[in-house]
């Protein structure tokens, strides 16, 4: 199983329209594309920085097809994130393979 693992540095002003808008349109534009079978909201706890952080991981069951997600799917969609969000809500992504 791999997690593809989302983190989102999210301005302060926007965290309740940015969390709704992930929730009710992103996340689900996310799963519908079929390549991943679940998926988790986590705000990251933390001390003494500005905004609030999320980390949104997705589970797929491959590489192959996260890869195929990385190709078709994902510039679209990162795309409405930035257009909707700019620099409010910056992500970075990173792969975790579940071993046990």
């Amino acid at each position: 199983m791999i997690v593809y693992n989302v983190t989102v540095r999210v301005d302060e002003d926007i965290k309740a329209d940015w969390l709704e808008w992930m929730r009710t349109i992103h996340i689900p534009e996310v799963m519908a594309t079929g390549m991943f079978v679940e998926h988790k909201i986590f705000r990251i706890i933390q001390n003494g920085q500005e905004g609030v952080s999320y980390a949104i991981q997705y589970y797929c069951h491959d590489m192959k097809t996260l890869h195929q997600y990385q190709i078709h799917h994902a510039p679209a969609l990162q795309a409405d994130h930035v257009k909707r969000y700019g620099e409010k809500a910056l992500a970075f992504r990173t792969l975790l393979e579940v071993i046990e």
